[in-house]
């Protein structure tokens, strides 16, 4: 016998939730994260929005699992407490050329079967009278939830369940084996090793480092992941009421666009904006001189921001599989039993919608698994 049935290799909220679903099915589960608490990277940085699925393209996994996950997010919330808020969204149209781009995002909205409705500038102006506008989608399903508050609530739910979550435990290598995979870790320098019927490679920002480790060609399978670091500011308090909820630009290539967002605190802040590090170097400064340029971004939604109305806030960094200047990818979340390796369950590339989607996600790796 293995020394236990699954493995999930990462602790954010992609991998409790995965945790807290198959540990129903399997307590004998252990969650390797190898930093002091679990949520430490990716999912604490992070807009904390849940989205509504517009964006995505019809069919894709990041469509079906974001508007699956966005109910199912609510659902939990109001069950188990979780803090949210169905704050609402407004994706503004600046000009006529943009009016006719925010046309088609509609239109792709409501094939992925999200409520939506088309305002004119008149009725945009009504609910948020100090932006700029020509037209814009309302979004009544888009909220904000706490991702520590939903994370919490999965670590628990897994634990509760007879799981294991060993931090400060870096996985080092992984091998198949007789009774499964053997599993190789580092915990302050004591190497040790364990096996494992199952292995759910939920990483985050090294889940291509992990896929490799079971053999995977990163390069040729399509896994390998880059790093986008997206920052913050935060607004002055005397202007942190000039918008009411999410306001969002037209989309860009690389990302939804340097948008308003109002956090727990009651706070206005912009961001992320996008940009690669392409030494994949962990770096969570926000630079000063990125003021400018920031404020030029949120003067095009809302004018009324001076240079001097923002400060530097926070930052993430998300994995994407998209080079710099190419468009957004989809989830690979790929059950690996082509590749010979029957219970390895790869979910790369995890950026947005991955909190919002993370219920769903959840439930398509133990459909993955078990059929």
């Amino acid at each position: 016998m293995p020394d236990f049935e699954v493995t999930v290799i990462g602790a954010g909220v992609i991998g409790l939730a995965i945790a807290a679903r198959l540990s129903e099915r399997h307590p004998s589960l252990v969650v390797v994260e190898k930093n002091e608490r679990y949520g430490m990277e990716t999912s604490s940085r992070n807009s904390e929005v849940i989205h509504a699925g517009i964006y995505y393209t019809p069919g894709s996994l990041k469509a079906r699992l974001c508007v699956e996950g966005r109910e199912q997010l609510y659902t939990l919330c109001s069950k188990h407490d979780i803090p949210h808020k169905r704050i609402t969204k407004i994706i503004t149209a600046t000009n006529e050329e943009e009016l006719a781009r925010i046309e088609a995002i509609y239109r792709n909205g409501i094939t992925n079967g999200v409520e939506l409705k088309m305002l004119d500038r008149r009725a945009t102006l009504k609910l948020e009278p100090n932006i700029n506008t020509v037209g814009s989608i309302f979004s009544p399903t888009t909220g904000i939830i706490s991702a520590h508050g939903l994370m919490d609530y999965f670590y628990h739910a897994a634990i509760n369940n007879g799981a294991t979550v060993q931090h400060y435990c870096d996985v080092m290598g992984i091998e198949s084996s007789s009774r499964g995979y053997t599993i190789f870790v580092d915990e302050h320098g004591h190497r040790s090793s364990f096996t494992t019927e199952k292995v759910i490679n939920a990483a985050g920002l090294y889940a291509d480092r992990v896929a490799s480790m079971v053999g995977i060609d990163l390069e040729k399978a399509g896994y390998k992941q880059y790093f986008a670091k997206g920052s913050y500011f935060v607004v002055t308090p005397s202007k942190a009421r000039l918008v009411s909820r999410l306001v969002y630009p037209v989309p860009l290539n690389e990302g939804l666009g340097v948008h308003a967002v109002l956090d727990w605190g009651g706070r206005l802040k912009f961001g992320p904006d996008v940009e690669y590090l392409h030494d994949k170097r962990i770096d969570y400064f926000v630079a000063e001189a990125k003021r400018s340029a920031f404020a030029a971004s949120i003067r095009r939604i809302l004018p009324a921001i001076q240079d001097e109305d923002i400060t530097p806030d926070m930052s993430g960094i998300r994995a994407k599989i998209q080079k710099e200047g190419e468009p957004p990818k989809d989830f690979l979340i790929v059950h690996e039993r082509e590749r010979g390796l029957e219970g390895v369950v790869n979910l790369v590339g995890m950026d947005s919608p991955g909190l919002t989607s993370s219920p769903a996600i959840a439930r398509y790796v133990e459909e993955l698994l078990y059929g």
